[in-house]
């Protein structure tokens, strides 16, 4: 498991971070999730889900992720 940090561009309130919540939550091989205004932090089994469907995921939800720190 590795922890990745987004940067998300295009969230304003509340209802943004339950969207990204929501639709990372949908996502196979993510775990604890502290989403906040402009930004992610997740537990990640890289095994299951990558950086792609990440950025996916979020664009799906009319939002874009700008960066993404691995650590």
């Amino acid at each position: 498991m590795k922890q990745a940090t987004l940067t998300i561009t295009g969230m304003h309130c509340g209802g943004c971070v339950a969207s990204v919540d929501r639709v990372l939550a949908k996502l196979p091989g993510v775990g604890e999730r502290k989403i906040t205004v402009g930004s992610a932090t997740l537990t990640v089994d890289e095994t299951q889900v990558g950086e792609a469907q990440l950025r996916d995921a979020i664009d799906g939800a009319g939002f874009d992720v700008t960066d993404v720190a691995w650590s």
